[in-house]
């Protein structure tokens, strides 16, 4: 993490930058002797922790984190516990009191670093869909249906009937039809009901409300009115 220190005092401020290179994560990027300087620092470099004085001439460390728009993480550090309720107010992530002993320093920092990765923690990947198969429940058994045996799919409150090719009675599975909906690629099948998908391969035409796919019909909706468009390439 990028830091900067705020503190109108020299020796508090080599002290501060003396603790931070006992912590290898945390980056000193500038030691700035009033909220002026830290402002200009803050202006051209990107920095995610300030560690901030309070009591200081001009501007104090409470009204400069107040003045800024997009506020980095902030610890205080200062020497009077009586501004400790508006440093919390100010939602900072630690009140440190003068002089602070060295392992209460660290645990200020571990707190920081941690609510750092919280919050840069990378999303979890969404689960790659199978290119040509997905697998199902099905009379206790998990069963691998490939996706150009699927003519259409008809959903049942918590459950979907899958109608394949060849196959005279339809799988039926204990799965929402939008949970399944979202397994397969959406450039092959085609929610045109809330109650049926579609196989784009197995249709063979279209008319006002229904779909004709081999020898079945199944319905669509005006409020998939555009699906079909796209399914089609045609305005319908």
């Amino acid at each position: 993490m990028r830091c900067i220190i705020i503190d109108d005092e020299p020796l508090a401020l080599e002290l501060l930058a003396d603790n931070l290179q006992q912590v290898p994560r945390l980056q000193l990027v500038a030691s700035c002797r009033s909220a002026a300087q830290a402002m200009e620092v803050l202006r051209t470099e990107a920095v995610d922790l300030i560690f901030c004085d309070i009591q200081m001439p001009g501007i104090t460390g409470l009204q400069f984190i107040k003045s800024l728009a997009q506020k980095p993480m902030v610890i205080f550090i200062t020497a009077h516990h009586e501004f400790a309720l508006d440093g919390f107010e100010l939602d900072v992530v630690d009140y440190l009191l003068k002089p602070v002993p060295l392992e209460r320093f660290l645990k200020a920092c571990n707190k920081a670093l941690h609510l750092y990765d919280m919050h840069n923690k990378p999303a979890a990947a969404a689960p790659e869909r199978n290119r040509d198969h997905l697998f199902v429940y099905a009379d206790y058994n998990l069963v691998r249906i490939n996706h150009g045996e699927i003519t259409y799919i008809e959903g049942l409150k918590d459950y979907v009937k899958l109608h394949r090719t060849g196959v005279a009675k339809p799988l039926l599975s204990r799965i929402t039809i939008k949970a399944l909906e979202e397994q397969l690629p959406a450039d092959q099948f085609f929610r045109t009901h809330k109650s049926y998908i579609v196989n784009l391969g197995y249709v063979q035409s279209v008319r006002k409300g229904r779909i004709k796919l081999n020898d079945v019909e199944v319905p669509y909706t005006d409020n998939y009115r555009d699906v079909i468009s796209r399914m089609t390439g045609k305005v319908f």
